[in-house]
């Protein structure tokens, strides 16, 4: 039983210019594509104004991240070890911004709090990778959609007979 977490961000959506960001928690199988329901979904407004794309979904990785601390401990007490969490974003600088893999020239101003994210991979707490937004479960969090898109997604995300 592993934790797994999709995150997500939307860039100046709410007014007056705020972001969102989003994500979806649950259970599964190390190393399989699994998603048998989740134990928790979330969607709030990141409440610094950001300057970019990249740094909305950098710090909605970085609130996201920090609400698995809980579950993590808990779950370590019920004595399921966990590996690394694996964190799934679409966001290819956020991903490199937290795994260290790019050099930050003119992202000099991102909020120093979201280097947390680089440290706790450092300690193997997380595991940021990118997946494609098409397959990220949070996305539907963040984003305006049409009563249709609505009623086509429900059934992924809420269990009905």
């Amino acid at each position: 039983m592993v934790l797994k977490l999709h995150t997500d961000a939307a860039y100046l959506v709410e007014p007056p210019a705020r972001s969102r960001h989003g994500a979806h928690y649950w259970l599964g199988t190390l190393g399989i594509d699994d998603d048998n329901g989740a134990i928790e979904n979330n969607a709030s407004i990141i409440k610094p104004v950001v300057s970019s794309v990249a740094e909305a979904e950098t710090a909605g990785c970085f609130y996201n991240c920090i609400d698995t601390i809980p579950i993590r401990i808990a779950l370590e007490e019920m004595r399921h070890t966990q590996p690394p969490t694996p964190v799934t974003c679409d966001n290819s600088t956020a991903v490199g911004i937290a795994n260290q893999t790019i050099k930050q020239r003119r992202s000099k101003a991102i909020d120093m709090q979201y280097y947390w994210l680089q440290d706790r991979e450092c300690q193997e707490q997380f595991k940021i990778e990118r997946a494609a937004g098409v397959n990220n479960k949070a996305d539907y969090f963040t984003k305006h959609f049409s009563v249709s898109h609505h009623r086509e997604k429900r059934p992924e995300y809420l269990h009905t007979k």
